[in-house]
């Protein structure tokens, strides 16, 4: 194997190498437990501090509105359960979309089992949340809505402000998981009119193993983790202080260069979506490129058995998914492309190759160079 080609970067990105220099000189020299008074424990509060404005401005929000987390599937999941565990689950109803994250859907489902009450919308054949549907299904017993921002599967951009906007209008909390926009989309809060985010750093250029939740001043949350005070009483346990440091590192990254990629990207994804049209008919691109994100394209190469596609595009060096790195390894159909009406076939076909600021027009000629020797060794007969 020659070369390798990632082209993965809704699975994880690798860390920027501005990122790792600021998580080294907090590992050599801000070692402290931000809790201590002393001279130590200062110098890390600082770094936390600086890091939880830029996370803030990141995103329109106030810093003290951020709490740090151990990635977004823990900012989700304080999400969900903070705000149903404020209340007696036969009062309490939750509203999710049937695409959502595992994160999302799982902890759904916990409370679910727990007696509360939750409603998962459909999706359209383009992987998206009707508002309307947003609205028949608010109860006067709806506690929160949690729909999120861009799919990590296929892409789908919801309509996430006009969601939030029913939300408000009916005062319920709205929760978004942002993770896979943030990178790429100009996050304001309140154009948003979104009451909580979630957030994470390894999918922005950052660490693993730390993530954010905003929460709006005001929103009332219960603590799912127990022990110190840390977090505003909301999340307890000695700061990750490097982590956190590569968080803020990489959102001053990422709201610098944003605007610009994603129009570079728009670009790359267009010639890409060309080369694949090139090789054939059979190709069935999932959503619509204006509700699309410009760093993801789903794709069914009809025909093709997608698992071994991807292994032998693996052994030429190409790193693509078959969707959610979170899912690949599980042996049911995607949960997203099932709810967008697909048949079999099609998800069975289907790749999911997602692009990141490394990413050149070279390497997308040697995918589909790769393509073109891969796929007839792949078909079904």
């Amino acid at each position: 194997m020659s070369e390798r080609i990632y082209l993965d970067y809704c699975a994880t990105t690798p860390v920027h190498p501005n990122v790792r220099d600021r998580m080294l000189e907090a590992l050599d020299a801000d070692f402290g437990n931000p809790s201590s008074l002393h001279w130590a424990g200062e110098h890390a509060r600082q770094l936390m501090d600086q890091a939880r404005a830029d996370v803030a401005a990141g995103i329109g929000c106030h810093p003290d509105e951020i709490i740090f987390t151990s990635g977004a599937t823990e900012a989700d999941n304080l999400a969900l359960f903070g705000t149903l565990n404020l209340f007696p689950s036969e009062e309490a109803h939750l509203i999710v979309s049937s695409i959502e994250h595992h994160a999302i859907l799982h902890a759904a489902h916990q409370l679910e089992d727990a007696g509360y009450s939750i409603t998962c919308l459909p999706v359209d054949r383009n992987g998206l949340v009707d508002p309307g549907d947003v609205r028949k299904a608010i109860r006067p017993e709806t506690k929160l809505i949690s729909i999120m921002y861009v799919n990590n599967e296929v892409g789908s951009i919801q309509p996430v402000a006009e969601i939030g906007r029913i939300a408000r209008d009916h005062n319920i909390p709205f929760h978004t998981d942002a993770v896979q926009a943030v990178g790429l989309f100009d996050v304001d809060v309140d154009e948003l009119n979104t009451d909580m985010l979630s957030l994470s750093a390894h999918k922005i250029y950052g660490p693993k193993g730390i993530g954010a939740l905003y929460v709006r001043s005001g929103i009332g949350l219960a603590p799912i983790l127990f022990g110190g005070p840390q977090e505003r009483s909301l999340r307890a346990g000695t700061e990750n202080v490097p982590g956190i440091v590569g968080l803020g590192a990489a959102m001053s990254l990422i709201r610098e260069r944003r605007a610009e990629e994603r129009d570079r990207l728009v670009q790359l994804r267009r010639y890409l979506m060309d080369g694949l049209q090139a090789l054939g008919p059979g190709m069935i691109v999932h959503g619509r490129e204006e509700t699309t994100t410009p760093h993801i394209l789903s794709v069914s190469l009809m025909g093709a058995d997608a698992e071994m596609l991807q292994i032998r595009l693996n052994n030429e060096g190409v790193a693509v998914s078959l969707g959610s790195a979170c899912n690949s390894q599980s042996i049911e159909p995607s949960h997203v492309l099932t709810a967008m009406s697909m048949s079999r076939e099609q998800i069975e076909s289907t790749v999911r190759i997602s692009l990141g600021m490394p990413t050149t027009e070279k390497e997308i000629d040697f995918l589909l160079e790769a393509l073109t020797r891969a796929l007839p060794r792949v078909i079904v007969q």
